[in-house]
């Protein structure tokens, strides 16, 4: 492609290191030019013939990819030394740079790790900031980093709206879409958005990421929007250099792919040539910016320098095949404009990456005399935070009394007023009430808005609250998620629907690696705030299977960060999902509300008509406390019962019948929060309680029971008498076969009996 690389490098440097080798390429490439320079164009003259670039962006451009390379370079030097931890590197990616120029630093960014260029462009929209002691810092992992107060090495900024990723594999894009969805969404709804209405959300990733599930699910996201006319302002930027680690993207694909794709607009751009490629992205993010829709460019780049560190190409990839890739290095192509165009000298050249690398090496050297994290509680701060008094006074501040009946129709039809209902009722008017007290509230999944939910738990939102904040969306949980984290990024609060437990393990990293994680990698300077409503367990009666009667919620307890309740009666239903809602709002939680299907519609406890499990309403200004227990029978100390969801009213009856049979008190006790489990509650009510019997519904390894028992031992209870009733390890099958492998009354009964 260009006609003024360097020979390809000799033989005598084949045994060298590559980083060194690139270092050493740059230099006599421009000492060795000797080409005709044209004058010296003024600032705001274009530097070459065609280009959309003036001589005072190029310079900038060109400064941002030194400062890229510079940091990787230093990278490669100080990590040997201990100083540095991170050497995955952004070589022959600099042309990201042009993106961030062409953007703007409120546009929000969602970035893979190649994007040291793109970040030290974007520290140019606001003043003051400095790109290399901040990236210095982050690949210290120093704890005054300012991005992620050095938990990981992070592309993000808080002030320049970069939002920080770890090594993601297209994990970033649901919620790339989903904020550029939420800003349209924001702007209907009347929400005060914390960026300019005209923004777009910016999400770069490689090539070979392009071909992973979770991005063809928001490629075909996008596209589904955009097809139905409804804005959608992403801009993908796939950085296509060809190769994913060491496997090869066949040549052509990306275009292939993506030229031709429906509704999702395709760009052009040579990452490698700032002179013919800036017009290009200029034009790509105007387009998405204007039109509002979602938008592909395709960017050419190179990877030099290897995967990572720890990467020697040498071993597995030919020496020629090495030579040509490092001959196309943008750095040669980008002193070859500064040298054509008469831009800059020989000696500017050189003394500009010569004092680059000094400012990257002096700033690395400051930064590995920085304090680090040394302690546990330092580590875990931003993951979880909690503020009791404050969440619970946002809990029990009710909505206003006229927005409550307009949300209900009347006053008559408070839910307060009304006789006692059963679980899936109480819950839709909880539901009710906080889209009273949250204008900024949304609900969302499959079904969900004019059918009302599978089981009509969302009936009337719709009806009462309108398309705008009720809504249907394509049958892909990944993308439910993704929207989630899309509009909490935006200042909203919501309520995804995950229709059943089973379908969540197909998304479940957009809470694990990307929803929960936020809080930690950003040092809690941004946040996902949302509930999460799974419907799932067992018990369902002429329904189901494996994927309508899931009960595993082993997977929810293995997040850190997230908050999980299961209410198992309608009136603590109400109060959990009020106190779910304000952890959201108030410390920024990620929160997950398990309803278990089978109780929905239960209104009896003991015998057919007895009404035992309808419940009150509770007045809108009492919620739960976050781990707070329900007890039945307190000052029952012969045995106790811990359980959640089905198993409670399970427990009830039996602790009547080993009552009966054995003259035992028996203590019943739900849990109600699973996670994170009270140990300490649970260890008081075993230390009160001579024997203790675990009911899990869940299935015998990795179950809640587990924790319960965990707790109790480590309380020092451990010695008493003590059963486990538990559901097999297997699958859930069809019809009555189902009851043979989950937990029922009379098997609690025979446990107690075997105490």
């Amino acid at each position: 492609m260009f006609n003024t690389v360097p020979n390809p490098i000799p033989a005598r440097m084949k045994g060298l290191n590559r980083a060194e080798i690139c270092d050493v390429n740059f230099q006599e490439f421009v000492r060795g030019w000797n080409g005709h320079a044209q004058p010296k164009p003024a600032p705001d003259e274009t530097i070459l013939d065609g280009s959309a670039l003036d001589a005072r962006g190029f310079r900038e451009l060109f400064e941002s990819q030194l400062i890229s390379r510079h940091l990787d370079l230093m990278a490669r030097v100080l990590r040997v030394q201990n100083k540095v931890f991170y050497t995955i590197g952004s070589s022959g990616h600099e042309g990201n740079a042009m993106v961030a120029r062409a953007a703007r630093h409120t546009d929000p960014a969602f970035l893979h790790y190649r994007s040291g260029g793109f970040m030290a462009e974007r520290f140019r929209k606001l003043p003051g900031m400095d790109p290399i002691m901040d990236s210095a810092l982050s690949f210290a992992a120093s704890a005054e980093d300012p991005a992620s107060g050095g938990r990981h090495k992070v592309w993000g900024s808080k002030p320049l709206w970069v939002l920080p990723q770890t090594s993601t594999i297209a994990s970033h894009l649901p919620k790339a879409l989903g904020t550029a969805v939420a800003i349209e969404a924001g702007k209907r709804l009347g929400v005060g958005l914390p960026i300019p209405d005209d923004s777009i959300a910016i999400c770069s990733f490689g090539d070979a990421s392009a071909n992973h599930a979770s991005a063809q699910t928001a490629f075909n996201a996008a596209s589904w929007t955009a097809y139905q006319k409804l804005p959608a302002p992403v801009l993908y930027v796939c950085e296509d250099n060809g190769i994913g680690i060491s496997v090869k993207t066949p040549t052509g694909w990306i275009g292939e792919s993506f030229r031709n794709r429906p509704d999702l607009d395709y760009f052009f751009a040579d990452g490698l040539d700032l002179a013919s490629g800036y017009g290009d992205v200029l034009r790509a993010v105007e387009h998405c910016r204007r039109t509002r829709r979602p938008t592909f460019l395709h960017l050419r780049t190179q990877r030099i320098m290897g995967h990572a560190g720890t990467d020697f190409e040498i071993e597995w990839r030919s020496f020629e095949e090495l030579c040509a890739v490092e001959a196309g290095d943008p750095l040669l192509r980008s002193a070859a404009i500064a040298l054509e165009s008469g831009a800059m000298s020989k000696d500017e050249i050189l003394a500009l990456y010569e004092e680059t690398r000094r400012k990257c090496f002096a700033a690395a050297e400051d930064a590995d005399s920085r304090p680090r994290i040394e302690t546990l509680e330092h580590v875990m701060r931003p993951l979880a935070p909690y503020t009791p008094d404050k969440v619970q006074a946002e809990a029990t501040r009710a909505p206003s009394f006229d927005a409550r009946v307009k949300a209900f129709g009347s006053e008559d039809k408070l839910p307060e007023k009304q006789v006692p209902k059963h679980l899936a009722i109480q819950i839709n008017q909880a539901l009710h009430d906080l889209f009273a007290k949250y204008p900024e509230t949304l609900l969302f999944g499959e079904d969900v808005a004019q059918k009302g939910g599978v089981y009509t738990v969302t009936k009337g939102l719709h009806k009462a609250f309108g398309n705008r904040r009720v809504f249907n969306t394509l049958l892909d949980e990944t993308m439910i998620l993704g929207m989630a984290q899309g509009f909490a990024n935006m200042g909203m609060l919501p309520i995804p629907e995950i229709q059943y437990l089973a379908y969540l393990h197909n998304a479940i990293d957009q809470l694990r690696g990307e929803a929960c994680s936020l809080q930690f990698f950003s040092d809690d300077q941004f946040r996902n705030p949302m509930v999460v409503r799974i419907a799932g367990l067992g018990y369902q009666r002429g329904f189901g299977g494996h994927f309508h009667n899931d009960n595993s919620v082993t997977a929810l307890r293995d997040i850190p960060g997230l908050v999980v309740g299961c209410a198992s009666r309608g009136d603590d239903a109400a109060m959990m999902l009020r106190t779910l809602a304000a952890l959201a709002k108030v410390d920024g939680r990620v929160t997950a509300f398990l309803e278990p299907i089978a109780l929905y519609m239960t209104k009896d406890l003991y015998e057919p008509g007895d009404g035992q499990w309808l419940t009150e309403y509770p007045a809108p200004d009492q919620a739960l406390v976050l781990g707070e227990e329900r007890v039945y029978n307190a000052d029952a100390t012969d045995c106790v019962i811990f359980s959640f969801g089905n198993g409670v009213p399970m427990s009830l009856r039996a602790a009547r019948q080993i009552e009966q049979q054995h003259g035992w008190k028996v203590r019943v006790v739900d849990l109600r929060w699973l996670v994170p489990l009270n140990h300490a509650a649970i260890a008081k009510h075993a230390g009160e309680c001579d024997r203790i019997l675990v009911v899990d519904e869940g299935r015998f390894s990795a179950g809640i029971g587990e924790g319960v028992i965990t707790a109790i031992t480590e309380g020092g209870f451990g010695g008493k008498p003590i059963r486990r009733v538990v559901g097999a390890d297997t699958y859930t099958p069809l019809a009555g076969a189902a009851f043979l492998v989950i937990p029922k009354d009379e098997d609690i009964v025979a446990a107690a009996a075997t105490l």
